[in-house]
């Protein structure tokens, strides 16, 4: 069915009714109108938060995560520890002296 069809018969319906329920559609339609202006959609919202709300938000729904060697604190300490493991499963034991 054509919108606009559609709104010329709905017109016309509401133009037979009474003055005082013709007042009350007005109202009611001016009302969803501004409901709908005062609430943004979700996707306003979503741009509007703070990039880094976004994110914080992404890490909650991820849950915790597991990290590799947890007990070592310098961050220093930590990569190099990686770096050494990565090396040896790459190299395996070539690396090594006999």
């Amino acid at each position: 069915m054509n919108t606009t069809t559609s709104l010329e018969e709905a017109l016309a319906l509401a133009l037979k009714l009474a003055p005082r329920e013709r007042l009350q559609l007005i109202e009611r339609v001016a009302s969803s109108v501004e409901r709908e202006i005062e609430a943004p959609s979700s996707g306003e919202e979503q741009l509007e938060q703070h990039w880094g709300r976004n994110l914080l938000r992404l890490l909650d729904e991820l849950g915790p995560i597991e990290m590799s060697y947890p007990e070592i604190e310098d961050p220093v300490e930590w990569v190099k520890q990686i770096r050494r493991d990565e090396r040896e499963q790459r190299l395996g034991d070539w690396d090594k002296d006999e």
